[in-house]
């Protein structure tokens, strides 16, 4: 039964078509930068995630666009996002990153684009099976296919949260060592005025007396 449950499961792995990218990449200030994807039939599920992962305030602009040119999805100032959608037409598809509001700040995106074309697997009809117990098997097997994808989704939300929170922390640790900093310098000059008023209030009395 467990070689049997295996091979099912090896079987819709492999025949779900899937190429997928993911990348980490820095965009500047004042930057676009754009990736294409091309799916090689109609009506294939093109997903796309991306998240912000520092600089500034954790925003960026987007926008996808079809062949033609048409919008299909866009945003300004988003953190982070996950979408799904169909393929419509063959061609390239163009995911674009714009962090032109930053002036100065640059910014690492993680991002991840998967083409996938649905082709529900056909289990092997075994002798003395009914195609109800074959139709159970193959919905548990997409059952823990859809759980998969999910623990993958909230991976990249705790990623993301961790990446976040720690770039806090050193932007916070930055602000206190140089507010540190100023406050010692300020210390030291308002030490060395104190010097200076009194002798030349000393110096001010002496004059007076001669």
């Amino acid at each position: 039964m467990k070689l049997t449950l295996l091979s099912a499961g090896l079987l819709a792995y492999f025949v779900s078509l899937v190429s997928a990218t993911a990348l980490t990449f820095k965009i500047f200030a004042n930057e676009k930068a754009c990736f294409f994807a091309a799916p090689e039939k109609k009506g294939a599920k093109i997903a796309f995630y991306f998240a912000v992962q520092s600089g500034g305030s954790f925003d960026i602009n987007y926008e996808v666009t079809g062949p033609g040119g048409k919008v299909i999805l866009d945003g300004e100032k988003e953190r982070q996002g996950d979408f799904v959608f169909t393929a419509n037409e063959i061609g390239e598809y163009k995911f674009c990153f714009d962090n032109e509001m930053s002036t100065y700040s640059e910014k690492f995106v993680d991002f991840e684009i998967a083409v996938e074309d649905e082709v529900r697997a056909q289990l092997p009809s075994k002798q003395g099976s009914t195609p109800e117990q074959t139709s159970a098997l193959e919905e548990s097997i997409y059952k823990i296919s859809g759980q998969l994808s999910t623990i993958a989704r909230n991976q990249k939300y705790f990623r993301t949260r961790e990446n976040r929170n720690f770039s806090t922390v050193r932007s916070t640790e930055s602000r206190i060592v140089n507010f540190s900093l100023i406050q010692c310098c300020m210390m030291v000059a308002m030490g060395a005025l104190q010097v200076f008023v009194v002798r030349f209030f000393f110096q001010g009395a002496r004059k007076g007396y001669v």
